[in-house]
């Protein structure tokens, strides 16, 4: 009789020393990747062809700032992941999606076909609801390499910012010669 006491005892400690489920907070946050996959990626529906187009393939014909516009709606996005409990390796994936767009999109016309093509913010949605019921438990590897990702992500940005303010400056001195 006190085995099974002993044995009862066990599965009920076993219970107690599990994580609390976080599911429910992972769920909150598929609505928002949802909403803005739709707007950057799939917003409008072309005739003819069974491939929608979004925000940001149009943002990217704007040199420089479409571009930077778009990768700030997506790394918000990320962000929003990041506190919603989403896992590290997941939203370093995510990250790297948004940095291929971001990367690709610096070049005129090519960026806005690759945009149109990659839809990264569709992706993401797409990474989000297959992982939604990955547990959460990110190692110090994740940790830095979600870092490093978005480290480089928040680079670019920067860069092309500068980038596209030098370009502007340089145009501004050639009408004013003129």
């Amino acid at each position: 009789m006190q085995s099974k006491i002993e044995d009862r005892e066990s599965k009920i400690l076993e219970w107690e020393v599990l994580p609390p489920e976080d599911r429910r907070r992972r769920l909150a946050a598929e609505p928002i990747f949802k909403w803005v996959a739709l707007v950057m990626d799939r917003l409008i529906r072309i005739p003819g062809i069974q491939k929608r187009l979004g925000l940001n393939p149009i943002l990217d014909l704007i040199p420089g700032f479409g571009d930077i516009a778009a990768a700030v709606v997506s790394v918000s996005v990320l962000i929003y992941g990041i506190r919603r409990g989403i896992p590290k390796i997941l939203l370093g994936r995510m990250a790297l999606n948004v940095l291929i767009n971001e990367v690709v999109g610096i070049i005129p016309i090519v960026g806005s076909v690759f945009a149109f093509w990659f839809t990264a913010n569709t992706r993401n949605y797409e990474l989000l609801r297959e992982h939604l019921d990955t547990p959460n438990r990110p190692s110090k590897s994740d940790k830095i390499f979600v870092g490093g990702v978005l480290g480089v992500v928040i680079l670019v940005i920067v860069a092309g910012t500068i980038g596209t303010l030098l370009i502007l400056y340089a145009i501004g001195k050639l009408i004013a010669r003129a």
